[in-house]
């Protein structure tokens, strides 16, 4: 949208990231920002521009037109912003210093005995990274919490000599499990490394349970800045791996999954036979050229993935998730109906009344044939069922909830990932354009022949020569040697 049309109530208080380009339609700066309304005021403020420094001036000056992308969260925001920087290398965020790495975990297991370090950058190496993370101080306590919590060593000397020990305070106090001294054997140690490795992974319940229980009987004996501190350290430990988890790794399914969550799905929903099969999509909207959608299947309570499928959305322009959910589930069950193929014994949408009213709004569209569908609202994990005002709440171990619960996070998990692959492919498709000589007709024709970029690389000269018409050897030795030289 052009600069004039800015106007903070249209803007949502959201999460997201912004891009700014100039009169040219280039991409001059992108940010993150927790609240895109806030922040995006700050930059039209009339009075910004005499406050703000000479470089900072001239940002706002070459703002031409803005673009907004709200997501759900501060951690989708930090890798969309990251991506839109790789992508397109903005003038000033190199100027204003605000290319910056978000703070990462790493461990290398490789080490005799490793150890939680914090990093910004992710080498090509053996180790483990966890992140990016969007808030550093709570993830350098997290990290000293987990070291202190599990004794692994926190010095730098990879092989502590007599001077390192006698100074060594961790040691001292038994933070530390003191291994280059022989207390704990190599394996021993290990079995600590591997017990943090699942904790950043986000296996958190243990280490959460036993916080509350410190929280709680510090508070009892009315130790309340103690308490407070296990209370900061608990909830630093959920945002930053629990959440993170949920939000960008596999579903994790429940510990009675199969036939009896199904049976207990039947049992607590009153449908009409057992959900032996059920579906359930997602929508991944993270910017208007890459809107997708995903669609899993569960078949008796487990993950059917030759049954998932993805979509390209086709017919919406602009980020309208409801509009979108409604193109992909038409599309699917007409699909379903036009081969003669059976529905699924449940439907689940991500949502409440209104998502639940979609999706029957866009069956009824394509006359197909009445069948279970629900709907499951992520606030308060609710589930509301056509012609019933008042939504199902169920226990929160009840593995009815737990299969739905699992199957929805599979289906972000799933969505996500597309988006996210499709992005990097176009990332890695613009590498063609930065050879010279490199038009529109020869780019095309080598992605049609070969599929990718790492295919092109892995091809030799006399290949391209062959499989591309209108290649010579003299172009084809120029792509060969430019992807060489970037791999």
């Amino acid at each position: 949208m052009a600069r004039s049309d800015f106007r903070p109530g249209n803007i949502p208080a959201k999460p997201g990231v912004y891009v700014y380009r100039d009169r040219f339609g280039t991409v001059i700066y992108v940010g993150k920002a927790a609240n895109l309304r806030r922040r995006m005021s700050h930059y039209f403020q009339p009075s910004q521009e005499q406050r703000a420094d000479p470089k900072l001036r001239s940002l706002i000056n070459s703002i031409d037109t803005w673009e907004i992308f709200p997501v759900k969260n501060e951690d989708e925001a930090l890798i969309l912003e990251s991506r839109f920087i790789k992508e397109y290398a903005p003038h000033y965020n190199i100027l204003l210093r605000d290319d910056k790495r978000y703070p990462m975990l790493k461990i290398d297991r490789n080490e005799r005995f490793p150890r939680i370090r914090l990093t910004r950058l992710k080498k090509k190496d053996a180790c483990l990274y966890f992140g990016p993370f969007p808030h550093g101080t709570a993830l350098r306590k997290l990290s000293e919490y987990l070291t202190k919590r599990f004794g692994l060593r926190s010095c730098k000397s990879l092989a502590p000599d007599e001077e390192d020990r006698k100074h060594c305070m961790a040691g001292t106090v038994r933070d530390c499990c003191r291994p280059c001294v022989g207390e704990v054997t190599d394996t021993e140690y290990m079995k600590r490394v591997d017990q943090v490795i699942e904790v950043l992974n986000g296996n958190i319940r243990g280490v959460s349970e036993e916080l509350k229980e410190k929280m709680m009987s510090a508070a009892a004996s009315r130790q309340f800045e103690k308490a407070a501190a296990f209370r900061d350290i608990l909830g630093n430990l959920q945002s930053l791996c629990g959440n993170r988890v949920r939000s960008f790794e596999h579903a994790q399914l429940p510990n009675a999954a199969g036939m009896e969550a199904v049976a207990d799905l039947h049992k607590a929903l009153r449908l009409p036979k057992p959900p032996l099969v059920i579906v359930g999509f997602d929508i991944s909207n993270l910017g208007t050229t890459f809107a997708v959608a995903s669609l899993v299947c569960f078949r008796e309570g487990r993950p059917d993935k030759s049954s998932y499928r993805r979509f390209r959305i086709k017919t919406v322009e602009g980020q309208n998730d409801f509009a979108m959910m409604n193109e992909v589930v038409k599309r699917y069950f007409s699909r379903l109906l036009e081969e003669k193929r059976p529905l699924p014994d449940l439907l689940m949408v991500d949502g409440g009344k209104g998502q639940l009213h979609l999706a029957l709004e866009a069956l009824v569209a394509i006359d197909c044939p009445p069948f279970p569908v629900v709907g499951l609202a992520k606030r308060n994990e609710e589930i509301y069922l056509p012609g019933r005002s008042e939504p199902v709440v169920l226990d929160r171990n009840r593995p009815a909830l737990k299969v739905l619960q699992a199957l929805r996070d599979e289906a972000h998990r799933f969505a996500v990932s597309y988006n996210r692959q499709l992005r990097l492919k176009r990332i890695s498709e613009s590498l063609l354009d930065e050879i010279p000589g490199m038009g529109e007709t020869r780019r095309n024709a080598l992605l049609r022949e070969f599929g990718s970029v790492a295919m092109i690389r892995k091809a030799s000269v006399q290949e391209i020569v062959d499989r591309v018409r209108g290649i010579g050897v003299e172009f084809a030795e120029t792509v060969h040697a430019f992807l060489q030289s970037h791999k």
